[in-house]
């Protein structure tokens, strides 16, 4: 099922700079799966060394952190929106 993958400002580079990205996936880890495969500059930013999403990136489904609800794992409806929002470290 589609859903529409909203790629942060920081980040477009590696995804051709595009800012939106229509995938279809089933949960939240094939959509990002399919955006890593197609982009692997961007996977790079996104993945770790065991293809886990890295602990500073967030991704939220429908304005709802994955982490708050199952993971990689959430299902996906038709017409939903990820988005991708890397930590900012400060000091």
């Amino acid at each position: 099922m589609p859903v529409k993958v909203k790629i942060p400002t920081a980040l477009r580079q590696y995804a051709g700079g595009q800012d939106t990205i229509d995938l279809d996936g089933d949960d939240v880890g094939q959509v990002l799966a399919k955006l890593g495969e197609g982009f692997p500059e961007l996977a790079g930013h996104l993945f770790d060394d065991q293809g886990e999403l890295r602990n500073f990136v967030n991704v939220y489904l429908n304005d709802q952190s994955i982490r708050d609800l199952e993971g990689s794992a959430s299902r996906l409806s038709s017409g939903d929106e990820l988005t991708i929002v890397p930590a900012i470290a400060g000091g």
